[in-house]
């Protein structure tokens, strides 16, 4: 990585299962995401949009796409960071999630940042 650029941002993924929301005899399965965004580069830059692919354990592919994120276009200075937590629901107990932000630097210059693949996964259980 090169902490020298202008527009470096690092994106960390936390998941979990939110077992009491969900329902797995209806084919309903929720997760909720936790993303920190921190930049790591030489100016600030503003998270415009989000486009997300989600694919279920079967195959199906959804895409959303959107202003800002939990109703929030935020501003990251370097060396800041900006944390949320947002859901996905599921057909399947398995699916995994992968997008990139639409961002724009104080210089009017427009990025994607891409958000790495993360898995979504109903922790097993022994009987």
């Amino acid at each position: 990585m090169d902490e020298t650029a202008d527009y470096t941002l690092e994106i960390q993924i936390a998941t979990r299962f939110l077992d009491e929301e969900s329902e797995p005899d209806d084919d309903r399965y929720v997760f909720a995401y936790t993303i920190r965004i921190r930049n790591l580069g030489r100016l600030p830059a503003q998270l415009l949009a989000r486009h997300w692919v989600i694919t279920d354990a079967n195959g199906r592919v959804e895409e959303v796409r959107g202003e800002g994120v939990v109703g929030e276009q935020p501003r990251i200075e370097p060396g800041e960071q900006f944390t949320y937590t947002s859901g996905a629901v599921l057909a399947t107990a398995v699916g995994t999630m992968e997008g990139s932000y639409d961002m724009v630097g104080d210089d009017g210059t427009q990025f994607d940042a891409p958000i790495p693949p993360f898995t979504l996964s109903m922790p097993r259980t022994l009987h």
